[in-house]
């Protein structure tokens, strides 16, 4: 299995995606090999940001921490712990989240053994041994390792409380089907869509497929913005919580983070919704429903 890097890199750096894929052979896939770390380094680009946010020790000693506390658990468990506390170690923009450069460099310079710890698959397909996804390490911000974890706490946190964050992550299938939509970039929305998973309206993995292509499917003539509209961003306080990266301690392990204080999601826009989507629920479609049962069937 993958070790850590011996020589970590100090700074994060931006490795493109198609020198990342030179480096994704079978061996790397399964775990077997080590990235060549030396080779991969000559190709990297410094980032532009400066400061502690660029530093590398922090973001290992996390990964570090998640593989011990969950070397015994289930591993898909290890999402809603490491999650919230990624995003608030690593305090970048959207704009800087949203290059792939920087997540293929976490991944392969940083903690490739985590990819694998994280994503190697029991089994493997044809007779070959089994091999993490090529995507895991580099791929969309919903499919990679660590962008899917970011994205996942940045877009479901409810301003600096992270709590619907952790619950996104908690399922799998919010993190593999929700994360992909485009309507949970409005804040009200993915909070209703947190709420009724709190709430246990939706429980399967089939009903939280079926919640997100209904509520994916009724924001093409339903504008949810306009019914439930969220108030304006406060771009100024998330500015101030990425700048004061230099001077804040070490994210918390035993309880929550606190993220960017740029202010909750109003309440009664996520009440709109959650009734409108419990509606849209009633009606929906859940492969392997019983007839007679109260979700219709396929």
């Amino acid at each position: 299995m993958t070790d850590k890097p011996e020589h970590l890199p100090e700074r994060l750096a931006l490795l493109a995606d198609i020198n990342a894929a030179k480096f994704l052979s079978t061996g790397v896939l399964s775990g077997h090999e080590a990235p060549p770390y030396i080779a991969l380094n000559k190709i990297t680009e410094p980032v532009d940001a400066r400061g502690a946010r660029t530093e590398v020790v922090p973001i290992r000693d996390l990964i570090d921490d998640v593989m011990h506390l969950f070397r015994d658990d289930v591993r898909t468990k290890a999402d809603a712990w490491l999650a919230p506390r990624l995003h608030a170690t690593l305090r970048l923009s959207r704009r800087e989240a949203a290059d792939s450069r920087l997540w293929n460099f976490l991944a392969l310079a940083v903690a490739p053994d985590y990819v694998v710890w994280r994503h190697l698959p029991a089994k493997g397909r044809n007779g070959l041994p089994p091999m993490v996804a090529a995507s895991r390490f580099s791929g969309a911000h919903y499919t990679q390792a660590f962008s899917r974890l970011w994205w996942a706490a940045e877009l479901f946190r409810d301003g600096s409380d992270y709590g619907p964050a952790q619950v996104a992550c908690g399922n799998q299938d919010v993190l593999n089907t929700v994360l992909r939509l485009d309507i949970i970039d409005h804040r009200p929305t993915a909070q209703a869509l947190m709420r009724l998973v709190t709430k246990k309206t939706v429980t399967t993995g089939r009903e939280v497929n079926a919640l997100a292509v209904v509520t994916n499917a009724a924001a093409s003539t339903l504008m949810y913005d306009v019914l439930a509209e969220d108030e304006d961003w406060d771009g100024d306080a998330f500015d101030a919580w990425v700048e004061e990266a230099d001077s804040a301690p070490p994210v918390p392990r035993k309880v929550m983070p606190t993220g960017p204080d740029d202010g909750p999601v109003p309440p009664a826009a996520v009440d709109t919704l959650v009734d409108r989507f419990t509606e849209f629920f009633e009606d929906a479609r859940v492969r392997g429903r019983l007839e007679g049962e109260d979700q219709p069937v396929t």
